[in-house]
């Protein structure tokens, strides 16, 4: 069956609802988790930028991205020692969410993924996109999506 689960989070409601789902299914399979947190790289300057505030903003964006993603996974890692199911955390810079997820079930062993979608419909995932059907569409793996 499967045996190690990835789930990405990133401290929404949604991805709290598909973590505590993946910590329930982790838990009656004897399951190990790992969350998985992509946070954004430092926007692109702008012209005329000043290369001294650039770097600023830029610093400040990693220091402010980092403190979340560690955040996100304290507090999931925290619900996973109380219910048992092995875990880990790991967060990885990058403006491809959806290629990192697929990368990061391969890198770290897992057998299955568990997201959560929004479900907004052809219109919304024309305007806003969506991570789950990109996700879907690049992975091997089983996807087990959450609505």
């Amino acid at each position: 069956m499967y045996t190690h689960l990835l789930v990405p989070v990133d401290g929404t409601e949604l991805s709290e609802r598909a973590a505590l789902s993946a910590l329930e299914l982790a838990q009656k399979l004897g399951a190990r988790l790992t969350a998985f947190v992509a946070e954004p790289m430092p926007p692109l300057p702008t012209m005329g930028s000043n290369p001294s505030v650039y770097t600023r903003d830029a610093d400040a964006h990693l220091a402010r991205t980092e403190q979340h993603a560690r955040e996100v996974l304290a507090r999931f890692g925290s619900k996973a020692q109380e219910v048992g199911v092995p875990y880990q955390g790991k967060f990885l810079r990058t403006d491809a969410v959806d290629d990192a997820i697929v990368d990061a079930a391969r890198e770290f062993g897992c057998d299955m993924i568990v997201m959560a979608t929004h479900g907004r419909g052809a219109f919304g995932e024309l305007l806003f996109g969506s991570h789950t059907k990109n996700v879907l569409a690049r992975c091997k793996l089983p996807l087990l999506v959450l609505h």
